[in-house]
């Protein structure tokens, strides 16, 4: 971003067809149009929100943007009825995070995104994924969740780096047959 901070983002939207790819490159293309104008992403998920509206798009999507600089290590964050964030320590200890936000893309108008600062602690890392990594068939979104937050924990106490720790989380998902699109993106702090 123009200011020094790294914009991150991680989103899903209705569907699995072309249709479906077609709309989630919209809400990227949106995004990464809107987002180095706006210096909170609470912002850039409401004028996002505002653009897709306008297109009468008929998809919706669930999406989470952080903002992190690394000067200080503040992470903003706002969600759009997007799966929670993982927190992950070294001590093998993991934490489920739900930030504050508003609903999906594309379906009210007016909506303003509440956005939420913490603290990336030194040898933490932020997990974030899509439902297709958290929830299937026989895994409720807590248990998946928990179960994410578990291998995100343990693969950090382990020494493993953020490519590693993602192939751990995504290696079980694949394990319990996930028929969902799946995306992992870990943010690690050293």
């Amino acid at each position: 971003m123009p200011n020094g901070t790294v914009a991150l983002e991680i989103g899903d939207s209705q569907g699995h067809d072309v249709d479906a790819a077609a709309f989630m490159g919209q809400v990227r293309t949106s995004i990464r149009a809107i987002a180095p104008h706006e210096p909170e992403p609470g912002t850039v998920l409401t004028r996002t929100n505002e653009l897709l509206i306008t297109m009468n798009a008929v998809r919706f999507a669930g999406c989470t943007m952080l903002y992190v600089d690394p000067r200080d290590r503040q992470v903003t964050g706002a969600s759009a009825g997007h799966v929670p964030l993982l927190f992950a320590r070294e001590d093998g200890s993991s934490d489920i995070r739900e930030l504050l936000g508003g609903p999906v893309l594309e379906v009210l108008t007016g909506t303003d995104y509440l956005e939420e600062t913490f603290t990336l602690e030194r040898g933490a890392a932020l997990v974030m994924v899509t439902d297709g990594v958290v929830e299937g068939p026989g895994l409720t979104l807590e248990a998946g969740l928990e179960r994410a937050g578990t291998l995100a924990g343990e693969a950090l106490h382990d020494g493993l780096n953020a490519e590693a720790i993602a192939d751990r989380i995504l290696d079980a998902a694949v394990a319990v047959d996930q028929l969902d699109d799946v995306a992992v993106l870990v943010i690690r702090r050293t």
